[in-house]
């Protein structure tokens, strides 16, 4: 089972993504919350495998909600709950780390896919998000560790870390690629290596800053 806790102060909302997961049978919620403290003590006292948060909550926002768990325990893979107008929460997100994006009127397939790839270890931003992130991050300065002078890229490892940031999984961008599995994990480590960063949200900020996805 996939535990999700579901943060979402639209009682509409929620309840529409709720009904959305029950009809999932390897899915399970095992909180809700309506506001960030609350969202705080469920994602605490459950430790789910999957929070989705919404950025805009009551008593406190989303990312004091991130801040918070971060500074006490390792942090869920989190996807945040968004609309096409938070171009700046989106990229703001992309900053501290969270896996996805997913927008409120998704449906049932898109739904259990994001939060199945996300669970796996993978990234979503959805195509319609990804380019006005990147402008955005094109527009931006980082402040984020990183080398001042990364090693070069090849032209492989660009390519699959495009797909990387169109958020597909390791075993898809292996499918897409015709490559193996195990050989597209080692070129993100390589990625990673060579840029100095942390994980792939990063390396997708520094690739940017870099020029390699202009």
């Amino acid at each position: 089972m996939i535990r999700v806790c579901l943060v979402e102060d639209q009682t509409i909302v929620r309840e529409g993504l709720l009904s959305l997961l029950r009809m999932v049978n390897d899915f399970e919620v095992v909180a809700q919350a309506a506001d960030g403290e609350e969202a705080v003590r469920e994602i605490c006292r459950h430790s789910p495998d999957v929070v989705l948060l919404d950025i805009k909550l009551p008593k406190l926002d989303g990312f004091q909600v991130l801040e918070r768990i971060r500074a006490s325990r390792k942090l869920p893979p989190t996807i945040i709950l968004t609309t096409f107008d938070d171009d700046q929460l989106v990229l703001e997100a992309v900053r501290v780390g969270v896996k996805g994006f997913l927008l409120k009127d998704v449906s049932l397939e898109q739904l259990t896919s994001a939060i199945r790839r996300v669970h796996e270890g993978g990234t979503l931003i959805r195509p319609a998000l990804t380019n006005r992130v990147l402008k955005c991050l094109r527009e931006q300065s980082h402040t984020f560790p990183s080398l001042d002078r990364p090693d070069p890229l090849t032209h492989r490892e660009v390519e699959i870390l495009r797909l990387a940031c169109g958020g597909y999984s390791n075993r898809e961008i292996a499918e897409a690629l015709f490559l193996a599995e195990g050989t597209v994990k080692n070129h993100i480590s390589s990625i990673l290596s060579k840029l100095g960063v942390r994980d792939r949200v990063r390396a997708v900020l520094k690739a940017v800053e870099l020029g390699y996805l202009g």
